[in-house]
């Protein structure tokens, strides 16, 4: 694969990922032009492909990203967190202890350095953990090959879970409208996101580039001063690449360094997978919203992919955004400490 010229291989990548987008999207598969990409880049990152993403795309699309999130929420997502905020409370907490003791069993029942498995095992997002880990002593390719292994894992029982979900729902899917008309709110919409993108990185804040759109384009939209445009065909673009992104990280070196503790990593994932979807069914019986909803709010993947997820489905992506969003603040808050604590006393004792 590396043998062909860049040219060509974007032609594979641009072809394989647009048909299998579409097969996927055509049997109501949410997410499906994330996910088509995703497993394309994945397929091609392995094969040897040497083609990848500016860092500056990603940023910018994760940019679009919070736009079309800042349009799903509302006043009424903060007043269900806070009318049953004790049970919000514990939901967090359980996850983070959940994602604390996936990083300590993987350190203590492996080879992995103590700050790698930490911050591999957070469930925030992906890109914003990875972003963190290597100032604070981890080795980012072990991280990131963690942290977009979970991605995928997660994205692959979500959407299966959404699918399924959806499938006893009312027959036909909405008509997407791919090119609607556009104003002058659809500059706007492209000036908030490239403004959140800039200082995002400008004030070095972990995932700024979703967040800043995100609650900036929440306020417009809550207060009535302007709701902004995201047409789907932008929507779709950077649905690609933020999947072409995860994707093509998967190389094949990467992938090798981490072989030997790889049944580890695997078994750290399914558990908080398992454990999260517990959470979801309680969340169930205790509030009024439904499986999907609630399993993708307590989901321990990215913040982003989660949220194609949700938009590409039946779910409350407000609820969703909202639990993920603090779930994401929380692990800002307390990662580096939960690193420092795993790295002094969960490496087996070699005497």
């Amino acid at each position: 694969m590396k043998r062909l010229p860049a040219i060509a291989q974007w032609a594979i990548l641009l072809f394989c990922s647009l048909t299998l987008g579409f097969v996927l999207q055509h049997f109501n598969f949410p997410a499906a032009l994330l996910m088509g990409p995703m497993l394309v880049g994945v397929v091609m990152a392995l094969c040897g492909a040497s083609i990848g993403i500016a860092p500056r795309i990603f940023i910018g699309c994760q940019s679009i990203l919070g736009c079309m999130i800042a349009l799903t929420l509302s006043p009424g997502i903060l007043t269900v967190l806070l009318a049953d905020w004790p049970l919000v409370l514990v939901v967090l907490v359980m996850t983070l202890l959940a994602s604390g003791l996936s990083g300590w069993l993987l350190v203590r029942f492996s080879s992995l350095p103590g700050p790698t498995g930490a911050w591999g095992s957070s469930p925030g997002g992906a890109s914003a953990m990875v972003a963190m880990a290597g100032e604070f002593g981890a080795d980012v390719r072990l991280v990131a090959f963690m942290q977009y292994l979970r991605v995928l894992f997660v994205a692959a029982a979500a959407a299966m879970v959404a699918h399924v979900s959806m499938a006893g729902g009312a027959g036909a899917a909405p008509v997407v409208e791919w090119f609607p008309p556009l104003d002058w709110r659809f500059a706007a919409t492209l000036a908030i996101a490239a403004a959140g993108a800039w200082l995002g990185k400008k004030w070095h804040i972990p995932a700024g580039a979703l967040l800043i759109p995100m609650l900036v384009g929440a306020v417009l939209h809550v207060t009535g001063t302007f709701s902004m445009q995201v047409p789907e065909w932008l929507l779709a673009l950077a649905y690609a690449f933020i999947g072409w992104t995860v994707g093509l990280r998967f190389t094949p070196a990467i992938v090798l360094l981490a072989l030997k503790t790889l049944p580890q990593m695997v078994a750290s994932i399914v558990g908080l997978i398992l454990l999260c979807g517990f959470m979801a069914w309680l969340l169930t019986l205790l509030l009024p919203v439904d499986l999907l909803t609630a399993y993708l709010a307590t989901s321990p993947g990215g913040l982003d992919t989660v949220a194609i997820i949700a938009a590409g489905s039946h779910a409350d992506i407000g609820f969703v955004m909202a639990m993920q969003s603090l779930r994401l603040f929380s692990i800002l808050l307390l990662g580096p400490a939960m690193a420092r604590y795993i790295s002094r006393h969960a490496a087996p004792n070699m005497s």
